[in-house]
């Protein structure tokens, strides 16, 4: 039971990394340093945007909490956790005026399910 809530502290490192890049890339900043010629500046521009950074950091610290779980079980039991993401995603996105459509909350579900069956295994 310890290793799945590692895993899932991991995974909502990862929702919560992917919610700041698109926080970094939908800035007006950065949409006008992307809308001139790409040089070495903008590259610098993105990378070190706080919500770009931030992103980047939490990704880092979700791979370094993966290696706990990684340590513990198999990676055909472990990995497919990460399929978890797409509900914390979908129900974050949701909370933040993100279009969930039923379509999309019907995938969602088949994922989790697959992730439940392997789970149990």
């Amino acid at each position: 039971m310890k290793t799945l809530i590692i895993a899932i502290v991991s995974i909502l490192f990862s929702v919560a990394a992917q919610f700041s890049l698109k926080a970094g890339m939908s800035g007006a900043a950065l949409k006008a340093t992307l809308a001139e010629p790409s040089t070495i500046r903008t590259v610098f521009a993105v990378l070190f945007d706080k919500y770009v950074f931030g992103g980047l950091a939490l990704y880092a610290l979700g791979a370094m909490v993966w290696l706990a779980v990684l340590s513990k079980w198999d990676v055909s039991k472990a990995y497919p956790l990460v399929g978890l993401g797409f509900f914390f995603t979908a129900a974050v996105g949701f909370m933040m005026g993100e279009q969930v459509t039923p379509q999309r909350l019907v995938g969602v579900a088949l994922i989790c399910a697959g992730v439940f069956v392997v789970a149990r295994s």
